[in-house]
């Protein structure tokens, strides 16, 4: 396959995991009596995962994000020089899902953090002692480690559910199950991003704060990404990192194990 088509179901993709989760939280999230709320937005993320892995996973891998892409190639599951072609698409495949999501719903825009569904973190409490999110934890440390922690995480699961030694089919579930148990978790923190094309998509139309925050959810994700994916490489790897990481290569979240495109 090549990186064109690649990239262009990256892209595609990309815009489902933004249209989906972030249109779940800007859409339908604060429906008055009827709204779906932390978990059904945490879900609609887990969702459009596990949906595109079955859809592209074995055209591109499904990346879907900026993070996973660079922790790939840092656990050498991805060639480091086709990085730049999927991190590109990721984005605009984001920004196009964010722009379907202020066409059908225009909000009165104010720059905020939170707002259309954008990622930040609060300096001070609210007047109701919560903060942008809901949530108690505030401050920009408290985001770091957040984001941090999350992506480490979701790549190290990556990182073993797609092992040609784990159960063959089961990663995409594995991985769309995992991103939702982190929204869980964080979505009071910071709206949760773990995915720098998830987080630039929305702060482009948000503007504001959410713009002048934005670097904490490209730099958190991706160091993140990249510790999770080193840290399972020397968890999983018995001294033949350098053979078997091609061996085992495997696209991440795809239905099944197999090689990564060549170089």
């Amino acid at each position: 396959m090549t990186l064109l088509k690649r990239s262009i179901a990256e892209a595609i993709g990309t815009l489902w995991l933004v249209l989906g989760g972030c249109g779940a939280a800007v859409l339908a999230c604060g429906v008055p009596n009827n709204g779906i709320h932390y978990v059904g937005v945490a879900l609609a993320f887990g969702l459009t995962v596990l949906t595109m892995a079955f859809a592209i996973g074995h055209i591109s891998g499904c990346h879907l994000n900026p993070a996973v892409t660079l922790g790939l190639c840092a656990g050498g599951r991805f060639a480091w020089k086709e990085s730049w072609a999927y991190i590109v698409a990721q984005i605009i495949g984001g920004i196009i899902g964010a722009a379907i999501i202020f066409a059908i719903w225009h909000p009165e825009m104010t720059g905020a953090v939170g707002n259309f569904a954008t990622n930040g973190w609060s300096d001070a409490l609210n007047a109701d002692g919560l903060n942008a999110f809901g949530g108690k934890a505030v401050g920009m440390g408290s985001a770091f480690i957040t984001e941090l922690a999350m992506t480490a995480i979701f790549l190290f699961v990556i990182m073993g559910a797609t092992d040609r030694r784990a159960p063959a089919g089961f990663g995409p579930i594995a991985i769309g199950l995992c991103l939702t148990l982190i929204h869980l978790i964080s979505i009071p923190v910071t709206n949760t991003s773990v995915n720098p094309a998830r987080s630039i998509a929305m702060a482009v139309f948000n503007g504001g704060q959410s713009l002048t925050q934005l670097w904490l959810f490209i730099v958190a994700p991706i160091a993140g990404g990249i510790i999770g994916a080193l840290a399972y490489k020397l968890t999983a790897c018995d001294g033949c990192c350098c053979k078997c990481g091609k061996k085992d290569a495997a696209p991440a979240e795809a239905p099944k194990a197999e090689e990564s495109p060549k170089a």
